[in-house]
């Protein structure tokens, strides 16, 4: 099987998706533009032209209504925004038309809708740029949140969400863009439903989204140096949550940390908390560590920011308190190793 990148994996499955079916199309702000949002979409504009692929006005909310208005007229439209912060101006025809047309219609009208939203870091993007926010949407009813971490999940999970007759909002680290992973060439779909274990272990479970995920991977490579045995279950779908495969992961592991790419307070880690403590409470050996960003807003420069998002050596602290483990010397490993990519904030 081929590999494939990220970047690669979404680009492919949005022109697979539009070569099968002609009610597809896609626009936002700066999809056209040269850089092609981070080359998720090169290719798509000078394939299928300014009538499935187009620009928008600075106007997030209208542009959610348009969505809104052709989705209930037959279209498969896919609105991308290379910013989620900017998302929330969208926030209304969000949680009071695009959640809940198909419920409070008894299912006959559909909103086959996809919201791309890129999250991240740079380095220097300052607080207006560097939200994740996925809590705040996983929270509304009749959405449903995706967050795939791995090339292959990002290709078969948005052509699950295209194909869907549900909204659907698709979060998307940018530093996920150089993963690469086996991709299949033909179209396929992944179910929007359920975590997956991105690695087996039996000392401890490690639950994460994102890019958090590539974070617990690497504090894993270097804790099996010491004999430590960590399972990784990558969350992926939001909302709706099926716990399963978290739940039974925790239980036989007996002990759990959740790193969340999105602060602590009151986010999806709070959540995920709660399901794993009331299901897990006889099995769990000691209390739940949550990982996350600072709760503040982000930091400009680099130094701070370093501080402000968490990552592998946050993960191995914590797993060396729960264990009971003297801190291990990291003197000679690389971490930020991705921000040698980024040359200024975009």
């Amino acid at each position: 099987m081929r590999s494939l990148t990220y970047c690669d994996a979404l680009k492919e499955a949005q022109l697979q998706e539009m070569e099968r079916d002609p009610n597809i199309f896609m626009y936002g702000i700066g999809v056209p533009d040269h850089n092609t949002i981070f080359g998720s979409v090169a290719g798509i504009y000078d394939k299928f032209g300014e009538q499935r692929c187009f620009d928008t006005p600075l106007s997030e909310d209208t542009m959610m209504g348009f969505g809104l208005g052709a989705a209930l007229n037959g279209l498969k439209p896919i609105n991308i925004h290379i910013r989620v912060d900017f998302l929330m101006l969208a926030m209304n025809q969000l949680a009071n038309m695009v959640s809940i047309y198909q419920y409070m219609s008894g299912g006959l009208l559909k909103v086959p809708l996809v919201i791309r939203a890129v999250i991240g870091r740079g380095w220097g993007q300052g607080a207006q740029h560097s939200k994740s926010l996925q809590s705040v949407f996983a929270h509304i009813p009749g959405l449903k949140v995706i967050m795939p971490t791995t090339a292959k999940d990002a290709k078969g999970m948005l052509i699950a969400a295209i194909r869907d007759t549900n909204p659907v909002l698709m979060f998307e680290h940018r530093w996920l863009y150089w993963q690469e992973d086996d991709v299949p060439e033909d179209p396929y779909t992944a179910p929007l439903e359920g975590a997956s274990v991105l690695k087996k272990g039996s000392d401890l479970t490690i639950v994460a989204t994102s890019w958090m995920n590539v974070e617990a991977l690497r504090a894993s490579e270097i804790l099996e140096k010491i004999g430590i045995s960590v399972e990784i279950v990558d969350v992926r779908v939001l909302s709706p949550l099926n716990p399963e495969v978290i739940i039974n992961s925790v239980k036989k592991t007996g002990h759990c940390i959740i790193a969340d790419n999105d602060w602590t307070f009151c986010g999806y880690s709070a959540e995920l908390a709660a399901v794993i403590g009331q299901t897990c409470f006889g099995k769990l050996k000691k209390p739940i560590e949550r990982i996350g960003f600072a709760f503040t807003p982000c930091p400009t420069v680099r130094c701070l920011e370093n501080e402000f998002y968490p990552n592998a050596i946050n993960i191995i602290r914590s797993v060396e308190e729960i264990l009971g483990l003297s801190q291990t010397d990291l003197t000679g490993e690389e971490f930020y190793s991705h921000e040698k990519r980024f040359k200024g904030p975009f």
